[in-house]
């Protein structure tokens, strides 16, 4: 295999290598702990989505870090999510108290850190300066407790302007959309998209912003840690519903948490780069529940129909015995 040639991932059975059993000697938190950063007053959709996909396929606990004012409404959609109200954005905050109470923001959900298996960065994020730099501190400290960060929306914005966040961190997992794609490119490698020879121009990507893992969506979702370049192309929907890419962060954290668990447990049954695995399974798991739910819905489909047809699509592909 040349260095940039996408090989098509063997996605199934990556799913069914890394989804743990469902026993009876296993205990609430075993089968990951989740939390999204991301939620403001604009945008509430998002960071329910991302979280309310990660229990829906297995997840034991769903966390969502957002403003005071997106917390009742994102409480209000599931009792099920544990939904911090920490997060400020500048219009409340006075410019003398700023330091004070991003040092507060972060101590909040500093103390809640080590218990994550994952975080997810951006969904519904917004670009509120304050809101921004509070995140950028957040993110400092998960990169220092080794906690993997799938970054997403607003969260790829603020990567973008601050590649430092993410860089030389094995554990970052990127998943840029066509124009967050085009931004990345355009600031890392000085150039425009180039769609003939995209395999080499992801790797490229990953590898210079130093060993990220990059998940680009688009027909067939290309996946690079700067060593391969993997295709999930199985399954899919042309329905395309503004929240898919929602579902899929919160897909790629549980996978890519249970992903590490396998390799830390060195049982042997895999060799690839856990983040690599997780957008393996994150992105088919999340195609086959869009193809499940077009085929019910057509036209109609929404996110809310997709993350309906997670439990299936996972079942489906590893029943439960």
């Amino acid at each position: 295999m040349m260095s940039g040639a996408a090989v098509e991932a063997d996605a199934l059975n990556i799913l069914r290598s890394i989804t743990p059993t469902l026993d009876l000697s296993r205990h609430k938190g075993q089968a990951g702990k989740i939390a999204v950063i991301g939620g403001c007053r604009e945008y509430t959709g998002a960071p329910y989505f991302s979280a309310i996909s990660a229990l829906k396929i297995g997840a034991d606990l769903s966390h969502v870090f957002c403003t005071k004012d997106a917390a009742p409404v994102i409480k209000s959609y599931s009792p099920e999510l544990i939904v911090h109200p920490v997060l400020e954005e500048s219009y409340s905050v006075r410019d003398e108290d700023k330091r004070s109470v991003s040092a507060k923001v972060l101590a909040e959900v500093d103390k809640w850190m080590e218990r994550f298996d994952c975080l997810v960065v951006g969904p519904g994020l917004g670009r509120d300066p304050f809101l921004l730099d509070c995140v950028t501190q957040i993110m400092k400290h998960a990169r220092q407790s080794n906690v993997p960060i799938v970054i997403d929306g607003d969260g790829l914005f603020l990567v973008t302007n601050c590649l430092d966040l993410v860089s030389g961190y094995p554990l970052a997992i990127l998943t840029p959309n066509v124009n967050e794609y085009k931004r990345l490119v355009q600031k890392v490698l000085n150039c425009e998209v180039n769609d003939q020879d995209g395999h080499e121009q992801l790797l490229s990507l990953a590898k210079r912003i130093g060993g990220v893992t990059i998940l680009r969506k688009g027909k067939s979702d290309l996946i690079s840690d700067g060593e391969t370049v993997r295709s999930v192309s199985i399954y899919g929907s042309p329905r395309r519903c503004g929240g898919q890419g929602d579902i899929l962060s919160g897909s790629v954290a549980v996978f890519a948490s249970w992903a590490r668990q396998c390799i830390l447990a060195a049982d042997g049954r895999l060799s690839m780069n856990p983040t690599v695995l997780g957008c393996i399974a994150g992105s088919a798991l999340m195609r086959k529940a869009a193809s499940l739910a077009f085929e019910q819905k057509r036209r109609s489909t929404l996110t809310g129909d997709i993350i309906e047809c997670l439990g299936r699509s996972l079942e489906d592909i590893c029943p439960v015995s």
